[in-house]
């Protein structure tokens, strides 16, 4: 049976479930200097092997050295492009870690309650609004983190796609950065710890 390793890269690193608990710690490469507007993780194409070294022997450290039994559930931020996303795989498809590797976008993550809700959040560049409709992202718009204009976004939640128009669909605020003061009036708000409960209990059964 795989074995699912929960991870989030959030806007600084990457966190890691413990083996033993729903705790979350941090992966971080030494010497890596970020950059605005440019996710963190771009620099470890600089320094790809040491980066993968270090990231291998991180888990082995936590879940011990059977790795070909690790799935890498991995959390991304919701502006992840598509490159960005190939990226991710990649690297900790072949950094030895793991036999493979699942990803979903923060977003998605945000409840299992509802088929159908809108998300918002905010990564290292952007303010992201996005409508979720089982599990898949149907509409997405972002907004630059310096310069967003927050009437505008609460307009666009309730519009973002022709569904939403027609019927009304719970509204998740992702707190989980602690940036989203703004934008608490807008729906119901999910805490650091609320988010990283959910994103515990992820299994992979079948990849």
């Amino acid at each position: 049976m795989p074995r699912t390793i929960p991870m989030i890269i959030s806007n600084h690193n990457i966190l890691v479930k413990e083996k033993d608990s729903d705790k979350f710690i941090p992966f971080d490469m030494p010497g890596i200097e970020e950059e605005e507007n440019i996710p963190f993780y771009h620099e470890f194409a600089k320094r790809i092997s040491e980066c993968q070294y270090n990231f291998k022997e991180f888990i082995k450290k936590q879940y011990g050295s059977k790795l070909s039994r690790n799935v890498c559930a991995i959390i991304t931020p919701d502006d992840t492009s598509a490159l960005e996303s190939i990226f991710i795989n990649e690297f900790f498809l072949n950094s030895g870690a793991c036999k493979a590797v699942a990803q979903m976008t923060m977003g998605q993550a945000l409840s299992k309650n509802h088929s159908k809700y809108v998300s918002l959040s905010m990564s290292s560049r952007n303010v992201i609004l996005q409508y979720i409709n089982d599990n898949e992202v149907m509409a997405r718009k972002l907004y630059d983190y310096t310069t967003y204009d927050v009437k505008r976004i609460f307009e666009d939640a309730k519009r973002l796609h022709i569904d939403i128009e027609y019927s009304g669909v719970p509204v998740y605020v992702n707190n989980f950065n602690m940036n989203m003061d703004d934008f608490f009036e807008l729906g119901t708000v999910i805490s650091p710890k609320e988010f990283m409960d959910k994103i515990a209990a992820i299994d992979v059964e079948k990849v």
